[in-house]
């Protein structure tokens, strides 16, 4: 099959030998014309399924060109553990050797190819081999040969067995975008201080262990929320927009390369309940990366089927449909919206025995013994602030779930839907447990509008979420026996660097003079978000700020960011800090706080919001196998971690609960 050679100018990430700092990039992973998937420096966990894809690329053009476009299709890989004598794939494996792939794929190899409009195109010959597994722990090494002489070789490490289930449950908390600098800031609105002494804290500040984690991509060192929800999820790092998935050039954005997810493992293996949480899309990166295999994060309605029914092709494993799913991301559930095939998902999950939900009521009185999809409104939820501070910003939204026009009425917070999700679980997993993620996302998603009060609403909210939920669980006499683990999956270059007085700032006609409203270091003060507002009352209760709007309010800003005018303090309305002018390039939002004084941006001028960052994020642990979280590691070690606690480590002869082993094995009893 040959595509059209520009259906992939790929931003897929690749790593190019002769070239260092890349713009650009082939394909990710692939140092050479020949690319072995999953790539060097993987690691896997024992009884693992994943899928293998070899390429050859014959490059037609450009500084790569060889061998007159034409590439080798007699191309020969191996694998050998801990120097035995090498095996052909199909042999260790025990497969029948695949059909040869082709197709045609084109790149640009840098910033002047791509203005000039000349892309290097190449011709591709490529082997997959699905859904095997490695089961025994050690160092194995793959080797590709083709082109008479030239070899790629990947070094692969199978992790230690782990066969002992440690804790029953594991609710894994994920900040999106959520650094100790917002944590900081969030704690300082939130919570009192007198003489510089907290006299309250975080629910995470209380947790036994503390570590961070490194979230670089597979291929570059910036991350996304796909690729790294892919690294926390199944302990293997992807490229940008990818999930589940090492990202290959084929045409098919479905075919590549797949590893299996820790809910789908833990479905097999145990048969233990799953469910996902998220103030998000349900179809957002974070929350459908738990069963997501695509390099497209923006295939929505793919990924919900993916969801439900496992993934069609390849025979891959599935899950049987989550036990918990709550969320917005209504489009992708409405007939004829943005959903797949224009099919009615809610529907589609009626069928699979769910009860379905569009409003908090009826969230609560959903049974516990029944699967549970709640989709609450199209699109985001509405922050924490909008939902309970300027409640007006709700009236004019058109998000109603059902697809009626008008807003989304009784909406549920992350509190409501993560309590009721525990009750579904507990109820479900019964003795066999359960896994949980819920996910604060908008953190992110005001970060990326420079909406400070809004993400760290947001952040607070988590954290009232997750002292609600530790108090759930000493109620349902679990806590001891549940891992509760609280994380990002990447930064954003935000922190807090002084105060400004509004007052001041207002009654300046310049942007110089509006500057000298900051103050900082012993001009800075203290926090008066915990002081009650005269005549004012949330009515949000304790671990919240009592005054959104005072005074003086945090100075606080971004790495990173666009053009854009800034007042500091509390918008009444969500922000767009940046818009696209007629010529394309982007200009500060002249409606987005007028008052304020221009900050000229850092990033390139066709982006016009905030971008992550390289920092390091945050790792809280607590219960069984807590020891474990502490120092600094690796994304995928998160993974690892709690697939160590969970016994997901399994040798060849173990027990699958679907009674299906994949690879030719018995059917057995757990």
């Amino acid at each position: 099959m040959l595509p059209k050679a520009n259906a992939a100018v790929l931003c897929l990430a690749a790593s190019l030998s002769a070239v260092s700092a890349q713009t650009f990039q082939r394909l990710g992973t692939c140092p050479d014309l020949g690319c072995v998937l999953p790539p060097d420096q993987q690691d896997f966990l024992p009884g693992q399924e994943f899928d293998i894809r070899f390429e050859v690329h014959a490059p037609k053009n450009g500084s790569e060109a060889f061998n007159n476009g034409v590439p080798d299709e007699k191309f020969t890989a191996t694998i050998a553990k801990d120097g035995h004598r090498p095996k052909s794939i199909a042999d260790f494996f025990k497969q029948r050797e695949p059909e040869l792939e082709k197709w045609t794929f084109s790149w640009f190899e840098d910033l002047f190819a791509k203005d000039a409009n000349t892309p290097s195109v190449v011709n591709v010959a490529s082997k997959a081999y699905r859904r095997v597994a490695l089961y025994e722990p050690g160092e194995y090494t793959v080797k590709l040969k083709y082109y008479n002489g030239k070899t790629t070789t990947a070094k692969w490490t199978v992790r230690p067995l782990a066969t002992k289930k440690k804790a029953k449950n594991v609710i894994f908390f994920i900040g999106d975008g959520m650094t100790t600098n917002m944590i900081t800031a969030a704690r300082l609105l939130g919570h009192k201080t007198v003489n510089g002494r907290y006299q309250s804290l975080l629910a995470i500040d209380d947790f036994p262990v503390l570590g961070h984690q490194m979230t670089h991509s597979v291929d570059t060192f910036m991350t996304d929320s796909a690729n790294s929800a892919s690294a926390l999820y199944s302990g293997h790092k992807s490229s940008v927009n990818a999930m589940g998935v090492y990202a290959d050039s084929s045409p098919d954005t479905e075919d590549d390369p797949k590893v299996e997810t820790i809910v789908e493992l833990l479905h097999r293996i145990w048969g233990s309940a799953w469910g996902a949480v998220s103030t998000a899309f349900i179809a957002d990166a974070t929350p459908i990366a738990l069963t997501g295999h695509t390099r497209r994060r923006s295939n929505y309605g793919i990924l919900i089927d993916q969801a439900l029914h496992g993934v069609s092709n390849y025979s891959w494993t599935r899950t049987d449909g989550p036990d918990a799913y709550f969320g917005g991301g209504a489009e992708q559930f409405i007939p004829g919206s943005g959903s797949l095939n224009g099919k009615d998902y809610y529907a589609e999950f009626a069928k699979k025995g769910y009860s379905v939900s569009w409003n908090k009521t009826a969230l609560l009185a959903a049974p516990n013994d029944q699967k549970a999809l709640g989709i609450f409104c199209k699109s985001n939820l509405p922050v924490w602030l909008d939902r309970n501070i300027f409640t007006e910003n709700l009236d004019s939204l058109n998000n109603d779930p059902s697809g009626a026009k008008g807003p989304a009425k009784d909406l549920p917070g992350l509190k409501d839907m993560t309590l009721k999700a525990i009750d579904v679980l507990h109820k479900r997993g019964g003795k066999k447990g359960f896994f949980l993620m819920s996910e604060g996302a908008s953190i992110d998603k005001q970060m990326h509008a420079l909406d400070y009060d809004r993400a760290l609403g947001d952040l607070l909210e988590l954290d009232d979420t997750v002292r609600a939920t530790i108090a759930k669980l000493k109620k349902l006499g679990i806590l001891d026996e549940t891992l509760i683990v609280v994380s990002a999956d990447h930064g954003h270059g935000f922190d807090v660097f002084g105060n400004s007085d509004t007052k001041y700032a207002a009654a300046q006609d310049d942007d110089r003079a509006k500057r000298n409203a900051v103050g900082v270091y012993e001009n800075s003060g203290l926090s008066q978000y915990t002081q009650p507002r005269e005549g004012v009352s949330y009515g949000t209760g304790p671990n919240f700020p009592l005054n959104w709007d005072p005074r003086y309010v945090i100075a606080a800003g971004m790495g990173a960011n666009p053009d854009h005018r800034e007042r500091f303090g509390v918008g009444k309305e969500p922000r767009t800090p940046a818009s696209v002018g007629a010529d394309g390039e982007v200009y500060v939002e002249p409606t987005d706080r007028p008052d304020g004084f221009v900050v000229n941006g850092t990033l390139p001028t066709d982006q016009s919001q905030g971008v992550h960052s390289l920092t390091d994020v945050p790792v809280y642990a607590m219960g069984p196998c807590q020891e474990t979280f502490g120092g600094t590691y690796s994304n995928i070690d998160v993974f690892y971690k709690m697939a160590s606690c969970l016994g997901l480590g399994q040798p060849r002869n173990r027990t699958r609960h679907d009674g299906d082993s994949g690879h030719g094995g018995k059917k057995d009893k757990l």
